[in-house]
């Protein structure tokens, strides 16, 4: 399982650098202005949508049961399965998509309400989403085939197809001289992107002879137990959503250049949360699933504290980096071009905000699995829930005075409730087992962490002074203190754990199941 990890995790480290030099184009094509508000709202609604009907309600309710199926029946069944739910998600992409179309400025009207302050600004805004919302359909259907293949055992192509969005994206940017404005490029370029991702994956699920096809649905039973178990994901996804709304509504309302402040800072906070909180959860999902349709319970709970244990180690230096020199990242990466130092003065404010939930970030999908690998898709939408109100409730009182920065920490707190109240509902339920192998863990990486931070912030003023009068010093000072993060945590992680430990992560060994011993929270 942690070798799975490692390869989603690498394919997706490789989606989000090339997704860094896309953001890098943009910043110096779009800057942080109007045409780029306008862009990224464009972008923002097939995403809002994608991980609301998409990737988080379906793959929670798709996912488990075609692993179930395929365990129990064999791959018949489980084809037949796909088949109905392929068509089914079809039809619903379709009508979305024509009444997305027809209604677009109504729906940036309650997207970007404050756009409406400005006519040329929301007229692009319409004209840019009506180019990217077909998006939302082809990557419905890549999430069906990428599920396919998850639950098959094979995660390389659906975690590599994200590169494609960025590749196009930077292609057709390039040749900006095309086309009205560069926003206009960059929105082509999302849909080609969507095309050429449904290619990719459909090719491998078409070589495994799992390609879903066409079929009149028919509603049995395992088709209607989909639908009991879709209906609170997507009730949990449309919570997750609306808190993202309510960030893209209230950035339209502050100044030119909240809403890519909140972006770019995003951006970077997703890394991490990418590359390993999501492929832990893409890959914890149907290990966990087919243990617990083995019979394998105490398998199941130490894969779970297993995928805990390699995110915490993943995750800390990105931690302690955004808490510590996040305007520094934010010059080396995007300060050329239209994207100013005031910008990224702004953007590395709102990443500070968002560091402070970066660690439930990137828990949470593992955390959930409690409940998904089990068919309980009801569980975690009662923790949203409540976690979403806080999270939405600090927005409104934070935006007048921290603007773009208070949107963040409100999504920072409402991560920590969102953990806290997964973590309580399994303790209570008694689905969860912290072992003793990750409580030692956890500790010892907290030493780890502790110590880079020391290293990062000593190194900062000492690369200040040696760097200085540099052409290129902030580019020169992120790469040492990478390099300088890089040794010390390495180092501390290798003193603190020993050499048996990280050996057992390289080999990607399932470890023994956890004895009768280890107590339960």
């Amino acid at each position: 399982m942690i070798q799975r990890i490692l390869t989603v995790g690498g394919f997706t480290l490789l989606s989000r650098v090339t997704g860094f030099a896309r953001d890098i184009l943009l910043a110096a094509v779009l800057g942080a202005g109007p045409l780029a508000d306008a862009f990224f709202v464009a972008l923002r609604l097939p995403n809002h949508f994608r991980a609301i009907f998409a990737e988080g309600a379906f793959n929670s309710a798709f996912v488990p049961a075609y692993a179930r199926i395929h365990k129990q029946n064999g791959a018949d069944p489980a084809r037949l399965f796909a088949d109905r739910i392929f068509t089914l998600l079809l039809a619903v992409q379709l009508v979305l998509l024509a009444v997305a179309l027809v209604f677009m400025p109504a729906v940036i009207g309650i997207l970007a309400p404050g756009f409406g302050k400005d006519p040329a600004r929301f007229a692009l805004a319409v004209e840019l989403t009506r180019i990217t919302s077909p998006y939302l359909l082809l990557i419905s259907v890549v999430t069906l085939y990428g599920g396919i293949l998850n639950a098959l055992g094979r995660f390389a192509t659906p975690a590599a197809a994200p590169i494609l969005l960025n590749l196009s994206m930077m292609m057709a940017l390039t040749l900006a001289a095309f086309f009205p404005t560069a926003g206009h490029a960059a929105a082509w370029g999302v849909l080609v992107a969507g095309v050429l991702e449904v290619l990719l994956v459909a090719g491998d699920a078409w070589r495994q002879g799992a390609l879903p096809k066409l079929r009149w649905p028919r509603f049995d039973l395992e088709v209607k137990t989909f639908f009991k178990r879709f209906a609170p994901a997507t009730v949990g996804s449309a919570e997750t959503q609306i808190a993202l709304f309510a960030d893209t509504i209230i950035a339209t309302f502050l100044a030119a250049g909240a809403l890519s402040a909140l972006y770019y800072a995003d951006r970077l906070n997703q890394l991490p949360i990418g590359v390993i909180g999501i492929a832990a959860g893409v890959v914890l999902l149907p290990e966990m699933a087919s243990r617990l349709a083995a019979g394998e319970e105490k398998a199941a709970r130490h894969a779970q504290n297993r995928a805990v244990e390699l995110t915490l180690l993943l995750s800390i230096p990105c931690f302690v980096a955004f808490l510590l020199v996040p305007d520094m990242i934010m010059r080396a990466l995007f300060g050329r071009g239209a994207f100013t130092a005031a910008d990224a003065q702004a953007a590395g404010a709102t990443l500070t905000a968002y560091a402070i939930g970066l660690l439930p970030f990137v828990l949470i999908r593992s955390a959930a699995v409690t409940f998904l690998a089990r068919g309980d898709t009801f569980t975690p939408v009662k923790a949203l829930f409540f976690a979403v109100a806080v999270n939405v409730a600090l927005k409104v009182l934070l935006m007048d005075g921290y603007a773009q920065v208070g949107l963040a920490f409100a999504t920072s707190i409402g991560a920590w409730v969102n953990l806290g109240l997964l973590l309580w509902f399994a303790a209570r339920q008694g689905l969860i087992t912290i072992d003793d192998r990750l409580r030692h863990s956890s500790l010892k990486l907290a030493a780890a962490g502790l110590v880079l931070g020391v290293a990062i912030f000593a190194g900062e003023r000492l690369l200040a002074d040696a760097l200085s009068g540099w052409r290129l010093r902030d580019e020169a000072m992120l790469a040492a203190l990478a390099a300088i993060g890089l040794v010390v945590y390495g180092g501390a992680v290798m003193v603190l754990f020993g050499r048996q430990w990280l050996s057992a992560f390289r080999a990607g060994r399932q470890a023994k199941a956890p004895p009768a011993a280890d107590r339960e929270i």
